[in-house]
Parts: C-alpha cells; structure tokens; sequence
C-alpha cells in the first residue's frame, strides 16, 4: 500500500475493469466445471495427476502476475505477487484442517478429492462476499484498517498460542454444530455411497457421510475468509487483485493436497510461521492507519512485506524439515488446530 492514501467513498481504485472481471468470473468458473468434469468418475489421484494439476495452478497465476506487471506495472506487479504468496502460504494451512476433517469422516480416498472441490467452490463464492464487504468496509469507514490490523494481530495471537500447546488436535464429528444440526432434521446412515449426499432409505430420506463432511468442510470455509481476506487487503487494496489472489490460490488446493499430504506432516513449525506473517500484516495495516492521520507514520513498503514473507516461510521450511529429519515416511505428527 505504498503511496496510497486514505480514499474517500467511492474512491477505492482497482485495475480491474468490468471486462476484466468478467473474464475473470468467467475463467474461473470454468476452471471450477473443469475440475468437477475431472472427479466426476471417483479415483485415486496419483503423484503424477497431482503433480501434473499443480504445475498449472502455479504456472498459471505467475503467468497473470507477469501480465498485471508488464500491464499496471511493478507496483500492481509486486502487490499481486505478495498478495497471492500470502494467500498461498495461508492455504497450506487450510489444507492441514481439510486433512484431519477428511481422516474423521474416514472419507475413502477415491472421494477425497471431490470434496476439497466443494469446499474449494464454497471458499471462492464465501471470499467473494467477504471482499465485498471489505471494499466497502475500505470505502466507508475511516478506521476499517485498523479493525482489519486487530483481526490479523489476534488471529496470530491464537494461532501462537495453539503451536506453543502442542495439544494433539483431534476431530470429534459428534461435537461439530454443523454435524449436530444437521442430525435434527435428517437421519444420517453410516456407509459412503459414492458422491451420493442423500438416500432413500426405509422409506425416507437420509443423509450420506459425504454430505457431512462436505458440511463440514463448507463451514470451516468461513473462518478462512475472516482471515485470508484482511491479511490480503494489507498488502493491497485493489479489490480486483484481491479477488485474483484468492481465487489463483484457492483453485490448485485440490491437486496441491495430495501433492503435500505426505509432507504436510513434517511442517511442524508452519503454525509459527504464519502467526509472524499475520502479525506483521496487522502491523503493517496500523502502520497504514496511522500514517492517514499523521503523515510523519512510516508505512511498510510491499516489496520489503514480499521479502519479510518470504524470509518467514523459508526459515519455517528449513526448521521444519530439520526438526522432523529422523521420522520414518508417513509417521504421523500431531497437528495444532488454527481455529
């Protein structure tokens, strides 16, 4: 956000043209029917599916970004970079929740990946409205920063606090609201068929386990958005590339989960790392703030948050892999809840 200032209602620019949203829209509800068309016949994803899918969700955003740049500039250029590197970085997190959610349910692995893609269209459409929000929030209220920052600044307070328990974190599906609410009004059979949510069973209809956990999935999409979209709005305020970031990090989860599920064990310390990023983010947004009102407040620059970022999840890496360098393939590791 370096160089902005303050933008009265009404104000808040973006590069995004309506033709360029609705191309936008357009490609990335056709990537989403792309990849229901995928998973529609249920299977295992193997290495080279999963590896294959990732190359081009992550080839396809930096191709993007090269063009916002070489479009808009190295502003826009670095602000869509460090905006989609953020978006990124929080869903791996996303995906450790997905993974215990998937291990509760005892979700076959055929099944696997066409639930990530329900809750990945859930996440795209709940984004959507929280950056809607957030730009109007930007556009009407003077102090919508500093709300943001203080959202940000607790959320890597909790999530500090959760890494440094080190309590093994498990899914109880009888205590989830969603689970529970959905019991009252329907009976649940227990065996999986297919991507089948509902049977008729005794006469009545039942619901499946893969309508729960898709529930499931769906509702734990929320508490993503509060986080995601003010972290990204710290980095720019451009709804358009905000709205771009999500949707590039979002769309490569499904084949992105089972790249890293065997990895996704050993980053043991991504929780520490992400609490640093959203903190700074919610630094970097008071910063911000206070410069509105006194202009001798220094901001934080976009490209040092890029190299601060970075820098963060480099070194988590690296801790990461030597704190779990002596454990045997597929040994499990227990895993802090974010939320």
């Amino acid at each position: 956000m370096t160089g902005l200032s303050y933008l009265s209602a009404g104000e808040l620019s973006s590069v995004g043209t309506p033709t360029l949203w609705a191309v936008t829209i357009v490609g990335v509800l056709a990537l989403l029917v792309l990849d229901f068309l995928v998973t529609r016949r249920p299977h295992e994803v193997s290495m080279r599916e999963a590896l294959g899918w990732s190359a081009f969700y992550i080839a396809l955003p930096l191709a993007f970004g090269g063009w916002v740049w070489s479009r808009y500039g190295s502003q826009q250029g670095v602000e869509y970079l460090t905006g989609y590197l953020v978006e990124k970085s929080l869903s791996v997190d996303n995906l450790f929740v997905f993974m215990l959610l998937l291990a509760a349910f005892a979700v076959p692995a055929v099944l696997a990946q066409r639930v990530l893609l329900y809750g990945i269209a859930g996440a795209l459409v709940l984004r959507a409205i929280f950056i809607a929000l957030g730009a109007a929030a930007l556009q009407t209220l003077d102090f919508a920063f500093l709300l943001f920052a203080v959202i940000l600044i607790a959320t890597a307070v909790k999530l500090l606090r959760d890494a440094l328990s080190g309590h093994e974190q498990e899914v109880d599906i009888n205590k989830m609201r969603s689970v529970r609410l959905l019991r009252r009004f329907m009976p649940v059979v227990n065996e999986y068929h297919g991507t089948r949510m509902t049977i008729r069973q005794h006469g009545r209809r039942a619901l499946t386990p893969f309508a729960l956990v898709v529930v499931a999935v769906l509702a734990t999409d929320i508490v993503f958005a509060v986080d995601s979209v003010p972290a990204v709005y710290g980095i720019t305020e451009d709804p358009y590339l905000v709205f771009a970031t999500n949707a590039f990090a979002l769309l490569g989860l499904r084949a992105l989960y089972f790249v890293l599920h065997a990895a996704l064990s050993r980053l043991v310390h991504l929780s520490y790392g992400l609490a640093i990023i959203l903190a700074f983010i919610g630094v970097k947004l008071g910063l911000h703030w206070a410069h509105g009102i006194w202009s001798g407040v220094p901001e934080i620059p976009t490209l040092a948050s890029l190299g601060v970022i970075i820098g963060v999840l480099v070194v988590v890496t690296l801790t990461s892999l030597r704190a779990t360098r002596d454990r045997e393939p597929g040994e499990a590791e227990v895993v802090t809840e974010k939320h």
